[in-house]
């Protein structure tokens, strides 16, 4: 079974909204599991302190690297999951991350809060750092719910259709191609005629350009990408 485990400050937030939808009714089929863990149970004064001030000065607090050791150590001791911080100085998440992460046996997932995590638990706990994009969240716990939502909809027997997975955003480095449905005619505007063709091969076409157009347009760093990619590959199949 697909595990997730947190180490969060804010045990409560979780399932949230992974309990309803398709990861929630996974969830109760036991496609997953879930483990919230309270980085507080690991301190050891009375205030159950986690935070202490920067050394060498500066504003907020920084998670102590003594008190979520432990908290890790209690948890990954014989654990093959990846280990992952929340964090936006990390890689930036992708689908490609995504599907190997659900391939595997889950993940741990540890949620960072004030200014930051002291580096030493990174570095001694070998902590991948992972981002969801160029922006600063109050914790990791938000970051940390879309990783395990991106993850659980591709566990076997969580989506509806395995070819809807195939064909959605980054599963080939494209952006997905407009998608339409009933009505007919919506304030004036029609479906595209090739959609109501009944020519799959005219329809695939379509979304393929249409795939291509938007990735152009509004990702020029995937489309690059993209093209580099397809060079490559002629390039291999030539030798």
């Amino acid at each position: 079974m697909w595990h997730a485990t947190v180490l969060t400050l804010f045990p409560e937030m979780f399932p949230g909204p992974l309990g309803a939808s398709l990861a929630g009714r996974a969830l109760e089929r036991e496609v997953w599991r879930l483990s919230a863990i309270d980085i507080r149970d690991f301190a050891t004064d009375r205030h159950r302190s986690v935070d202490d001030t920067p050394a060498g000065g500066g504003p907020g607090m920084v998670m102590r690297a003594d008190v979520l050791g432990r908290a890790i150590d209690g948890v990954v001791s014989a654990d093959a999951r990846p280990l992952l911080l929340l964090s936006p100085r990390g890689r930036p998440l992708n689908q490609a991350k995504v599907r190997t992460l659900a391939s595997g046996p889950g993940v741990v997932l540890v949620c960072g809060r004030f200014e930051g995590v002291d580096q030493r638990v990174i570095e001694g706990r070998r902590l991948e750092e992972v981002s969801l994009g160029d922006f600063v969240l109050s914790g990791g716990e938000i970051a940390a719910l879309a990783l395990i939502d991106a993850c659980v909809r591709l566990l076997p027997g969580v989506m509806g259709k395995e070819a809807s997975a195939a064909e959605e955003s980054f599963s080939e480095g494209l952006l997905e191609y407009p998608q339409y449905t009933r009505p007919q005619i919506w304030e004036g505007r029609s479906i595209p005629e090739v959609l109501t063709s009944g020519d799959h091969g005219k329809v695939a076409a379509w979304r393929r350009a249409e795939a291509e157009r938007l990735t152009r347009e509004r990702r020029p760093d995937l489309w690059a990408a993209h093209l580099a990619g397809t060079q490559s590959g002629r390039a291999g199949s030539t030798k």
